[in-house]
C-alpha cells in the first residue's frame, strides 16, 4: 500500500492539471509519472486506460498530416517505458495490453540523402498503425507501420513490420505468424509464416 498511495495522489494531480489538454481524457484514466506527453491535443485516452511509469506519448504532425491522432482504447494497459509516437495515426483498440519497453510508431527517420546526417533529414511517414482489441505485446516489441488484429499475441523482442491477422501468435525479427486460431476446429493451430495452416501429419 505504501507504494500505491503516492501514485494515486499523482494520478489525481495529473488529471486536474493536464486532462483538459487532451482531445479526450476518459473516466478513471491513470497516467503514472510519464516520461513525457507531446501533442496532447491529438491524443484520445478511453475510459479506464492505465499507463505505467515513464511511458512516453507523442502525437505531432511532423510529416504534414492534418488529422494526426494517437488513440488508446478503453481499458487498455500500457507497461513501463513504452514509447508511442504518431505523426498521422496510431490506434490501439480496447483492452490492449503491453509489457515494458514497447515501441510503436507510424513514422521513420529519413535517410535517403547520404550526403546529410540522418539527424538533419526530415521525418518520413510510414503506414498507419492499428492494434486490435484484446491483443498483447510482449517485452521489447517494436511495431513499425503495421496493423495487428484482434486478440493477437506478439512475442518478446519481436519487430512487427507486416500486418498480422486476428487471433494470431507472431514472433521474431521481422515477426512472422507461427500459430492462429482456427474457428472451424476451435483450436490454435501451427501455421506457415504467411499465416496459412499447416497440414497436420496423421
Amino acid at each position: 500500500m505504501m507504494f500505491r498511495f503516492p501514485g494515486s495522489i499523482y494520478v489525481r494531480i495529473f488529471r486536474i492539471l493536464f486532462a483538459r489538454r487532451f482531445r479526450r481524457f476518459g473516466r478513471k484514466v491513470s497516467i503514472l509519472f510519464p516520461a513525457g506527453v507531446e501533442g496532447a491535443e491529438h491524443i484520445i485516452l478511453g475510459d479506464g486506460v492505465f499507463i505505467a511509469y515513464k511511458t512516453f506519448l507523442a502525437a505531432l504532425p511532423l510529416t504534414g498530416m492534418s488529422d494526426c491522432l494517437l488513440e488508446i482504447g478503453e481499458g487498455s494497459c500500457l507497461g513501463r517505458f513504452n514509447h508511442i509516437y504518431a505523426t498521422h495515426r496510431v490506434v490501439l483498440g480496447s483492452h490492449v495490453l503491453t509489457a515494458n519497453n514497447v515501441y510503436i510508431s507510424d513514422n521513420l527517420h529519413g535517410f535517403r540523402d547520404p550526403s546529410q546526417p540522418i539527424l538533419k533529414q526530415a521525418v518520413t511517414q510510414n503506414r498507419t498503425v492499428e492494434i486490435g482489441a484484446g491483443s498483447w505485446l510482449g517485452h521489447n516489441v517494436c511495431v513499425l507501420g503495421a496493423k495487428i488484429g484482434r486478440n493477437c499475441v506478439v512475442g518478446a523482442n519481436s519487430v512487427v513490420t507486416r500486418d498480422i491477422p486476428d487471433y494470431s501468435v507472431a514472433v521474431g525479427v521481422p515477426a512472422i505468424i507461427i500459430r492462429r486460431y482456427d474457428t472451424e476446429s476451435e483450436q490454435w493451430r501451427k501455421t506457415s509464416p504467411d499465416g496459412t495452416f499447416l497440414v497436420e501429419s496423421l
